[in-house]
C-alpha cells in the first residue's frame, strides 16, 4: 500500500523532529500555534516549526480536501461506521494514526483521558491508516493492544479506499482534523502528537459558536 509506505517514511522524519525538540531548553509562546506553511498548524516546543513537507507525487493533487469524504468502514470491533458519526456532535477531532509511528502511540493514553472529559458536544475519534483490509488480524490485534494498554476506549475507524481523498493528502502522522457536523473540515490540521495544540483549537471553536 503506498499511502502506508509514505507516511512510514514521514513518521521518521516526524519522531526525529520530536526528539530534537525535547532537548531544547526553550519554552512555548504563542508564536508556536501561527500557521507558518499555509497547509498546516504545527506546534513546536522549541520555538518553531520544524516539520517539512515531502515533495508531492507527481501528478498528485495534494491540496488539502475542505470536507470528509462519504465512507462506509468498520471500527475495531466490527461495527460499522458511517460519515454519519459527524452529526452527532458538533466538533470531531480526527486522529490519523498508524500502529508503526511511535509518537502516535505515545500521545494515544492523553488522547483516551482527553476523550473522557470533553464536553457533550464534542467527541474524538481515531482513523488507522494502517490496517489493511478485514483480513489484517495482525494489524487489528496490535491496534487493539495499544488501545488496551492506553485505557483509551474512543471509536476507532479502520480507513478504507473511501479515506484516499484525506490519505492521499497526509504527510505524516498523526495528522489530526477538526470537522463540524456538516463534515466540513474546519481550520488547520495538526501535523504531529501535539494534543496541548488540539484541545486549543477546540476551547477556541467552542467559544467562537
Amino acid at each position: 500500500m503506498q499511502v502506508k509506505i509514505k507516511l512510514i517514511k514521514a513518521c521518521s522524519i516526524l519522531l526525529m523532529a520530536v526528539i530534537v525538540a525535547g532537548c531544547s531548553n526553550k519554552t512555548e509562546n504563542n508564536d508556536n500555534n501561527k500557521n507558518n506553511s499555509g497547509n498546516s498548524l504545527i506546534e513546536d516546543t522549541a520555538g518553531g516549526n520544524f516539520f517539512e513537507e515531502q515533495e508531492p507525487e507527481p501528478g498528485l493533487d495534494t491540496r488539502m480536501p475542505d470536507k470528509m469524504p462519504a465512507f462506509t468502514a468498520k471500527d475495531l470491533d466490527g461495527n460499522e461506521v458511517t460519515d454519519s458519526i459527524f452529526k452527532e456532535k458538533d466538533l470531531t477531532v480526527v486522529n490519523i494514526w498508524g500502529t508503526f509511528c511511535t509518537p502516535c502511540v505515545e500521545e494515544m493514553p492523553e488522547l483516551g483521558e482527553w476523550a473522557k472529559e470533553m464536553p457533550d458536544n464534542v467527541q474524538i475519534v481515531g482513523l488507522i491508516c494502517d490496517i489493511e483490509g478485514d483480513d489484517d488480524e495482525t494489524h487489528k490485534e496490535l491496534a487493539k493492544k495499544i488501545m488496551e494498554k492506553a485505557n483509551a476506549g474512543f471509536t476507532q475507524i479502520i480507513a478504507n479506499n473511501d479515506f484516499n481523498s484525506i490519505l492521499d493528502w497526509v504527510t505524516g502522522v498523526p495528522t489530526t482534523l477538526f470537522v463540524d457536523k456538516e463534515g466540513n473540515i474546519t481550520g488547520k490540521p495538526v501535523i504531529g502528537a501535539y494534543v496541548s495544540v488540539y484541545k486549543k483549537f477546540v476551547e477556541d471553536y467552542l467559544d467562537g459558536k
